[in-house]
């Protein structure tokens, strides 16, 4: 016969009460699970994590030889692609304190031509190491003082002898003799000339940071200061004969030579500004100003206009020195035109190729 199960037995309780443990456990596990996702959505998207990204640099060694033993003088070590090589010059200078950058001389080949700064190191490197041959250039100033030093001397040297100096002239012949209007007016043209160069050189003119050697300005102002030594000597002496057909040649000369002087000036100042602006992709061409028409017959009219300023100074003169003087800057400048005409050639050939260099049609 079976017997009923008393509820009230402990074996009764404890089930009800794991059982209810059990309702209890899943209950608070989906509050929990909810909670959970809630927070999940609330954050968002979740965002791997970066990968790092690992950069090889790739560096050069660049030896540097000497041109004339042959000789390793140093390897420049850790060099960037990206490094110029004015940057390899700065690195050789601190290894040799005794070269400073602007008197080292690089070439790729033993004959070959001297490499710019603006070069990359890239762009010479076959290998992992670049050999450059190094050629002392002596030493080096700038193009501002270049000019600078070159111009100043004819200035000073020229008022010099303008106010006869005793060292110079015999005062007792100096205070008889009289001064023709004409060696006033050299004076007023010969010092307006190269105070135009110094003021262009300094506000005008933009040039590269590039060096020239100490031997050239050494020349250039032997060339410059001795001819105006001679010059002045003969324009200002008390025997000085005025020209030959008095007023009107002075007058027509001195009237060619201002033309010329303000022509160059103007030639110079459009050069600077497609220099400044940038625009090298096609020639100067003239503008409404009439001293800038010369660019329609020449390539190179600022060598025009001086060459006119200098033979308008000697018909104004008539006198010697300022011939040969004239004579050697037009030979001199002929020659520079004729080097910059081909260069234009080879960059404007369309626009420069019926031009003259520096004369219509002579040249």
């Amino acid at each position: 016969m079976l017997k009923r199960q008393n509820p009230s037995t402990p074996e009764h309780r404890r089930d009800l009460a794991a059982d209810g443990g059990v309702l209890s456990m899943s209950h608070n596990d989906s509050r929990s699970f909810f909670s959970l996702s809630q927070l999940v959505l609330s954050a968002g998207r979740i965002k791997p994590s970066p990968a790092l990204k690992h950069s090889k640099i790739t560096y050069f060694e660049v030896e540097i030889v000497d041109v004339q033993s042959k000789k390793q003088i140093c390897i420049v070590d850790k060099v960037p692609p990206a490094s110029t090589l004015l940057d390899v010059k700065h690195k050789f200078h601190k290894a040799c304190p005794q070269w400073y950058p602007s008197r080292v001389g690089l070439q790729l080949e033993h004959n070959g031509p001297f490499l710019k700064d603006s070069v990359s190191i890239q762009s010479l490197a076959v290998s992992s190491i670049v050999t450059l041959y190094f050629t002392d250039l002596g030493q080096q100033v700038g193009w501002t003082t270049f000019f600078l030093t070159e111009y100043t001397g004819p200035l000073l040297i020229y008022l010099l002898f303008y106010i006869r100096l005793s060292s110079i002239y015999d005062q007792v012949e100096s205070r008889k003799s009289f001064r023709h209007p004409v060696v006033h007016l050299a004076c007023f043209c010969h010092c307006l000339h190269y105070i135009r160069h110094l003021l262009e050189t300094l506000f005008v003119h933009k040039f590269s940071e590039g060096h020239t050697p100490l031997k050239n300005m050494i020349k250039g102002c032997a060339f410059y200061w001795g001819f105006t030594s001679w010059i002045a000597y003969y324009i200002n002496h008390p025997r000085y004969t005025p020209p030959s057909f008095g007023h009107k040649q002075v007058s027509y000369a001195a009237l060619a030579f201002l033309m010329c002087e303000a022509g160059n000036h103007f030639i110079n100042v459009a050069l600077a500004h497609q220099t400044n602006s940038g625009n090298r992709t096609c020639f100067p061409s003239p503008t409404y100003n009439p001293f800038t028409w010369l660019f329609l017959l020449v390539s190179c009219p600022n060598y025009t206009y001086e060459a006119g300023s200098w033979i308008s100074f000697t018909v104004m003169t008539q006198t010697l020195p300022v011939g040969i003087f004239a004579f050697l800057m037009v030979i001199q400048m002929s020659l520079w035109a004729q080097k910059k005409h081909k260069l234009y050639l080879k960059r404007f050939y369309p626009e420069v190729r019926r031009k003259a260099a520096m004369i219509p049609i002579i040249f």
